[in-house]
């Protein structure tokens, strides 16, 4: 069983960066691919971005690309989601969750392929 603590949300002006960070504890985190989905209200839950087990692969969702970053370190057993250039349709709630893949190389998008999910923090942006 793993559990995934999110911090790193909060209120900031539009064109402006927040870093959020998923820790991760329980389990192997090597051999989960890891991403980052958001809810904004009235929403579905959609990816924002992902990772594979090792970090090699990465992917993002059309919106957010060249402005969101996803790493990961799995020394530290953390993902971390650099997002720069904010606007005020990124305001949701923010999640990280765990896929327990087979596969080294592939991240997934859909939100019924993960298996583990932190509790999110909210991110804000006002215009």
């Amino acid at each position: 069983q793993v559990q995934l603590l999110e911090s790193g949300g909060g209120l900031v002006q539009a064109g402006g960066s927040l870093r959020l960070s998923c820790a991760a504890s329980g389990g192997t985190f090597s051999s989960y691919a890891m991403g980052w989905f958001r809810q904004a209200p009235g929403k579905e839950r959609e990816f924002v971005a992902g990772t594979s087990r090792s970090g090699g692969i990465t992917s993002y969702v059309d919106s957010v690309k060249g402005r969101f970053t996803i790493s990961r370190d799995n020394v530290k057993n953390t993902v971390y989601l650099q997002m720069n250039s904010l606007k005020p349709e990124d305001t949701a709630v923010y999640y990280c969750a765990a896929d327990r893949t087979p596969y080294a190389i592939v991240v997934r998008t859909s939100p019924l392929q993960y298996d583990y999910w932190g509790q999110g923090t909210q991110v804000t942006v006002s215009s």
